[in-house]
């Protein structure tokens, strides 16, 4: 079997591929380099004479031979290798008639604890604070058992650090209130933090036992962020945006046992996450899987969560059950908290042809994404 062709698809703010062999099985992948998909579709055409004519099976030799043809590195080209991996697997297994995870070692669970993204459908997580409290109760009456939001305040980057831990104190509060002491709640900082007002917010948020607290500062440095894993008594977790296998060891040999939050769709797919899970464990700390951009890389996280011994929950935006995902068709099955181990061969989701020829490409508006303090300063350069 060989590959024979390749398209590529920007529908929303994403970017899928499909890869189709000479014998009709075909795979889909999705990139998570959200804010560039132009960019990894450029580097994904700009492979198709490297893999045309490739046995798809050869899912190590082609995930090497992508990363290593140019001398270069970076999300957009990790990103682009990660979605062509999936696709991959995802031609592997419907050829075998056997879920991924079967091809990974078999399953170690029957189904996938979730985190639910809070903000998304239960009511904004910014909201102060009885909309938080009873959109938690209802996400617990619903089955979730681990919760997460970010709580700082929307103009974070100019309060006096004391507003600042009080008003994240008082949302962490009411997050808690409204979970219950059954149920784990996880603190997203999203990079907004300088070194020394993090580890503060950490000691100051220690009361309400957060499962983990989640990139706490800016990405620039891994030596950085394991330093702030030694200097706080609460759980972190790191990952979301690091793209390689040296990138995880570097952060758990410097910092010590802590979550690890690799995203399938850019830290080389299928293949590369599976060591990162290896490495994890190596180290006693836990994978929780990064994703929030739809079915696609839903499914590849599951199939990596049902085959390794070091998972503990998955991210899950409810956005995958929506009308803005009509153009996939996900086997999927959710039961209140949890997905249940998919059976299905392959991936488990396809794309509708002529639906997504019908959705528009939006991307992120860039002009928009940097908060700006009162001086006029970049709030994100900390």
């Amino acid at each position: 079997m060989k590959i024979e062709k390749i398209n590529s698809y920007l529908a929303r703010d994403q970017f899928i591929v499909e890869i189709i062999t000479d014998n009709g099985i075909s795979g889909i992948g999705q990139s998570a380099c959200w804010a560039y998909p132009e960019a990894v579709k450029a580097i994904v055409e700009r492979f198709n004479s490297l893999l045309i004519g490739k046995n798809p099976f050869n899912t190590e030799e082609i995930n090497q031979l992508l990363m290593r043809t140019g001398p270069f590195r970076g999300s957009v080209l990790s990103g682009a290798i990660s979605c062509i991996d999936i696709a991959l697997w995802d031609i592997k297994a419907k050829f075998f008639e056997t879920p991924i995870w079967n091809l990974l070692g078999g399953k170690v669970r029957n189904k996938i604890r979730l985190h639910l993204l809070l903000g998304i459908l239960y009511g904004n997580s910014k909201s102060k604070n009885e909309g938080l409290y009873n959109s938690a109760k209802k996400a617990v009456k619903d089955g979730f058992t681990a919760l997460k939001i970010d709580p700082l305040p929307d103009n974070y980057y100019d309060l006096s650090l004391d507003k600042l831990i009080k008003e994240t104190v008082a949302t962490v509060a009411a997050l808690r209130e409204g979970a219950g002491d059954e149920v784990d709640i996880i603190l997203e900082i999203h990079r907004k933090l300088t070194p020394m007002t993090s580890v503060h917010l950490a000691d100051s948020i220690k009361e309400f036992n957060p499962m983990f607290f989640e990139d706490p500062i800016q990405i620039d440095s891994i030596i950085s962020q394991s330093d702030i894993a030694k200097k706080v008594s609460i759980p972190v977790a790191n990952g979301e945006r690091m793209h390689s296998i040296w990138e995880f060891r570097e952060l758990l040999n410097n910092g010590g046992p802590q979550y690890v939050r690799p995203d399938v769709g850019l830290a080389g797919g299928i293949t590369q996450t599976k060591k990162i899970a290896a490495i994890a464990e190596s180290h006693h700390s836990a994978l929780v899987t990064h994703n929030f951009l739809g079915p696609i890389l839903t499914a590849a996280s599951v199939h990596i969560d049902a085959c390794i011994p070091n998972f503990i929950t998955q991210e899950y935006s409810l956005d995958d059950e929506s009308e803005k995902n009509n153009y996939l068709i996900s086997s999927l099955k959710r039961d209140g908290g949890y997905i249940m181990t998919p059976e299905k061969p392959g991936l488990g989701v396809e794309i509708d042809k002529e639906k997504i020829k019908k959705v528009p490409y939006e991307p992120l508006n860039l002009n928009d994404q940097i908060p700006y303090r009162l001086d006029g300063s970049n709030a994100f350069s900390v």
